[in-house]
């Protein structure tokens, strides 16, 4: 496998220290993220759901809209919404109009519910997730969550702060061009690698794996991760 020395050389080559370092993604500590109230967790995943397959830009213009229509996203509100809720946000012009992802805002408002109450708060239970283990958060999020799953998890964490890599196309290729995996990873053994090689380059590097994938993706294209 590839010493993430010489990665970061070759994105350092092609955009520049100064610039990789910029495009570095923010991450949160542990006492960050535990003091963030579960509205702003519950706000977080519905963005992301509701921007999948959508135009961000939309949904970031219409955000303050959403705020107001899901009453600040306070997940026991939420969780209580009825049929009849779902009716009217499912007619107002305030947000997009997807009924399916407005039932699956419910569902997550449950869902942080439950991990609030077994863990304290929904923001303790991330902040005690170890890093070396984000493929395990990943599919966490997937079973626990409504719509959580693939790339949406990974970006719902990447926008609340909490450390994560992603699997971009360049991400990917930098990986096969590493000798971590022979082609875009998918499945459990394939992840596994993929998980394993992360940890490496963090115990080479001590980098978040958040700059380690951004590392990554410059090093194979122009897009970052």
């Amino acid at each position: 496998m590839t010493p993430f020395a010489d990665i970061w050389e070759r994105a350092v080559l092609r955009h520049g220290e100064d610039e990789l370092k910029r495009r570095f993604p923010s991450v949160k500590s542990s006492a960050e993220l535990e003091a963030m109230g579960d509205d702003r967790f519950l706000a977080a995943m519905t963005k992301r759901v509701f921007a999948a397959g959508f135009r961000w830009k939309v949904i970031e213009m219409k955000w303050d809209g959403f705020e107001e229509a899901f009453a600040g996203f306070d997940p026991a509100a939420v969780a209580a919404y009825d049929d009849a809720r779902v009716g009217q946000l499912a007619a107002d012009t305030r947000i997009v109009r997807n009924k399916s992802k407005i039932l699956s805002t419910i569902d997550n408002a449950a869902f942080v519910q439950s991990i609030a109450r077994e863990h304290g708060s929904f923001g303790a239970w991330l902040a005690a997730w170890p890093s070396t283990d984000v493929i395990g958060l990943w599919a966490a999020l997937k079973e626990g969550g409504n719509r959580l799953g693939g790339d949406t998890g990974a970006w719902f964490l990447r926008l609340v702060g909490k450390d994560t890599f992603r699997i971009s196309s360049d991400v990917s290729t930098a990986l096969i061009d590493a000798g971590v995996v022979p082609k875009k990873p998918s499945g459990k053994r394939a992840m596994a690698e993929v998980q394993r090689a992360f940890n490496s380059w963090h115990e080479e590097s001590g980098l978040p794996m958040a700059h380690i994938s951004l590392v990554l993706a410059c090093s194979a294209g122009d897009v970052y991760s």
